[in-house]
């Protein structure tokens, strides 16, 4: 592994460490956000990535055509 990974791996480490215990302490916080961060998820999900609209590409079906 290379140093530049092994930081990557600390630090990601690190933040589920921290996030555990901030989430420990204050989940009842954590969860009166939850509502407003499901609506913002959508809106940035359809700015971003749009729902996956294109992994279909290409595979236009004909009206009418049941299979």
């Amino acid at each position: 592994m290379t140093l530049d990974r092994r930081w990557i791996l600390f630090a990601a480490s690190l933040a589920v460490i921290v996030a555990f215990f901030v989430l420990r302490e204050h989940w009842q916080h954590a969860l009166g956000l939850a509502p407003y961060l499901l609506l913002l998820a959508c809106p940035l999900m359809h700015l971003l990535h749009g729902h996956g609209g294109d992994r279909h590409q290409g595979h236009h079906r004909k009206t009418g055509d049941l299979t």
